[in-house]
């Protein structure tokens, strides 16, 4: 019994001070990056692996040489016991280094191996390509309505940048190198929303351990100057749909696009986006899901006869069974391609500076003088607080205004319908 008491205590011992490794013993202890940046082997040693305490299988090896190299080993079904690199200290911190043993203790888990993974010495976790890849395919793309936008800024504007610098070195000014050539470009919101992008990630990496510092720490946004406020006047309305077929002849889904968000007041991505599912040109509607609204509720956004007409025309040359009314490889015609195309033909319209969201603010302010009710206008624009505003709206009030929408929307389009004939002009009546 005495014995048996002994050979659990030794066993208890070992078990906590490291696990055995033929003759020796790995010890087994709270990494730090104190203790990482002053480790040395053992006496008589050429080398020692440190078995961290807070996740399993993940190793300190530190040569004679000072060389000090993250690995992580664990048993994989079947027996097989697969050495993985993870990278060098301190490019890796501790943080980072743990990161990546949770992900290889992960495709263990899945039945995979992880030096599939892992190969090349973890280059792309090295580096922030790869850590933007994980971050766009682990949490962007899974729960952001934006994920399209947001990949795009960071392959534009970050990756061909920074891509391959060390995410352990990663440092304020490296994050001013990307801005300020926005800026400079006269982009003063793109660059506001690559900074957005650049603390989304930098936020989830500190949570996930890939970071152990903040590098945008005492960083400001970029200012974006006054919000805009451009409406187009009754003769530049006429002037843009007049030169749409001429100055946008080699883009019909641009013309188009462009004509419907004057005609429904909706966003571009939305109408860009558009999907045969959504439409019932039968009762002439467009049912938004709230994945596709920036609010992320629901929209149903009716149809004047102007806009049923334009859609039939991009659903006959989108083909039978297409399902978007603006297919563009493999998808919709994505909103950033609208903004480029209208960016190099805007001096050929001969107006002043404009752009596709300026359209939805003029046909809302073109309502608002048409004497449509506010509530009305912001049900249109599908504007939560105004729709939803105060206990009586937000909490007893569900109706979604279809039929005030509706009227609002047809007297636009006939209004509209009047300026581009050169006949909207309106006449007060007097008394006699």
């Amino acid at each position: 019994m005495l014995r048996h008491l002994i050979r659990c205590s030794t066993s208890t011992r070992n078990d906590q001070a490291g696990e055995q490794k033929g003759s020796l013993i790995v010890p087994r202890i709270l990494l730090t990056d104190r203790f990482c940046a002053h480790a040395k082997p053992r006496s008589g040693e050429h080398q020692t692996d440190y078995r961290d305490e807070t996740v399993a299988g993940l190793i300190f090896r530190v040569s004679r040489g000072g060389k000090k190299l993250w690995n992580f080993l664990s048993a994989m079904p079947g027996g097989a016991r697969p050495r993985v690199e993870l990278g060098s200290y301190p490019a890796i911190s501790v943080a980072t280094a743990r990161g990546l043993a949770l992900e290889a203790r992960a495709c263990i888990d899945r039945g995979e191996d992880p030096r599939a993974l892992f190969g090349n010495r973890a280059a792309g976790a090295l580096m922030l390509t790869g850590l933007a890849e994980r971050y766009l395919d682990m949490y962007v793309r899974r729960h952001l309505r934006s994920a399209p936008a947001i990949e795009r800024r960071l392959r534009k504007n970050v990756l061909p940048v920074i891509g391959d610098v060390k995410i352990g070195e990663l440092h304020r000014r490296d994050i001013n190198r990307v801005i300020d050539p926005i800026i400079h470009r006269d982009a003063p919101i793109e660059a506001a929303r690559v900074y957005e992008d650049l603390l989304a990630l930098t936020r989830w990496a500190l949570a996930r351990g890939e970071l152990d510092r903040d590098p945008m720490l005492g960083l400001r946004k970029p200012p974006v100057g006054p919000p805009r406020n451009r409406v187009l006047s009754d003769a530049e309305i006429k002037t843009l749909w007049d030169s749409l077929p001429t100055v946008l002849a080699r883009s019909r889904a641009c013309q188009r696009i462009i004509k419907l968000c004057l005609l429904t007041a909706q966003r571009v991505g939305e109408v860009a986006g558009m999907k045969t599912s959504e439409l019932d040109l039968e009762h002439a509607t467009w049912s938004l899901p709230g994945e596709r609204t920036k609010n992320a509720h629901p929209h149903v956004v009716p149809l004047s006869r102007s806009a049923v007409a334009i859609i039939r025309e991009a659903l006959a040359e989108a083909g039978k069974g297409a399902q978007y009314v603006f297919p563009s490889n493999g998808g919709s015609l994505p909103p950033h391609a609208v903004a480029r195309t209208l960016g190099r033909a805007q001096a050929r319209f001969g107006l002043a500076q404009w752009t596709v969201h300026d359209l939805r603010r003029t046909a809302l302010s073109a309502m608002a003088r048409l004497g449509i009710a506010p509530i009305t206008l912001a049900h249109v624009a599908n504007h939560r607080t105004g729709t939803k505003a105060g206990v009586t709206l937000g909490v007893y009030v569900h109706d979604d205004h279809t039929e005030p929408k509706a009227r609002a929307l047809a007297l636009w389009a006939d209004r509209l319908e009047g300026i581009v004939a050169g006949s909207a002009e309106v006449v007060p009546i007097r008394r006699a």
